[in-house]
């Protein structure tokens, strides 16, 4: 029996290929696509398209409430610089704002989702059309880690939750066993950039950590082709997330160019207190 629920879509290539999921199983996937990050290509593949701004969150409950819609999914990032410098909030997006303490994404997106949830709008798993794309345990490459690459990996991720944890940012670049870079606003691609100018020449690990939440609701860690040309350019061999809570967005193709570039994808097992 097929369903009918919403997509909102942020940037990047995960709206696309869960709309694509959603055609697949049958279902009705009514896309809400935010103006400054989704790709046009979303209308292409829903049922009906609606574009928002950033910001406009009465919007976005009066499109739900016009569509029939009682179920939303959140696919795809919204750059955390967009959030500060293109967002104009309406009435309601500004009487959120005012509650809320903190400004960061568990703070704002959290808020967005108890405002739905109060319009009888549920969230749910943002991984649910695409299990098939998390990470799994180990290498999933042809080559696996050198004892420095594993000692670069475990060290990067004691950083890296401990940042995730205060929701600075997913991921960081290690070389020797030592914090090269940590993700802030501009993203993994600028970090690693702005790692490589840093230590003249040395092989770097990049480290992406899932928020220690119980949930998937947002703000997934992904990752995809895009990510293993970027880390080509740097120097960067090893590429280290947490399984079952990352998506490996066209994963074939982006394993097959990591094979190609002698670069490890090592899908780490959540402890217990990391999954908690």
């Amino acid at each position: 029996m097929s369903s009918r629920y919403a997509i909102l879509c942020g940037n990047g290539r995960f709206p696309v290929l869960a709309l694509e999921a959603a055609k697949r199983q049958g279902d009705e996937a009514v896309a809400i696509a935010i103006q400054e990050e989704a790709d046009p290509a979303v209308e292409k593949l829903a049922v009906a398209t609606h574009w928002i701004s950033l910001g406009q969150l009465g919007k976005l409950i009066d499109v739900m409430h016009k569509e029939g819609l009682g179920q939303m999914l959140m696919a795809g990032q919204v750059k955390h610089a967009s959030i500060f410098s293109n967002i104009r909030p309406d009435w309601r997006m500004v009487k959120l704002l005012a509650r809320l303490h903190t400004k960061n994404t568990d703070a704002l997106i959290g808020g967005v989702i108890g405002e739905l949830r109060g319009e009888g709008i549920e969230i749910v798993e943002s991984t649910r059309l695409l299990t098939s794309l998390l990470a799994t345990e180990g290498a999933m490459t042809k080559r696996k880690p050198s004892k420095e690459e594993e000692a670069n990996i475990a060290y990067g991720r004691q950083v890296a939750n401990t940042l995730a944890s205060h929701d600075i940012g997913q991921s960081v670049a290690i070389a020797d066993q030592a914090c090269v870079a940590v993700e802030a606003m501009e993203g993994t691609d600028a970090m690693l950039r702005r790692a490589a100018s840093l230590v003249n020449g040395k092989e770097l690990t990049l480290v992406k950590a899932s928020r220690r939440r119980k949930h998937m609701l947002f703000d997934v860690p992904v990752t995809g082709p895009t990510t293993i040309e970027v880390m080509r350019e740097t120097k960067t061999k090893v590429l280290a997330i947490d399984a079952g809570r990352t998506l490996l967005l066209d994963k074939d193709a982006m394993l097959e160019a990591a094979n190609k570039a002698g670069i490890v994808v090592w899908g780490s097992a959540l402890s217990d207190s990391e999954a908690s």
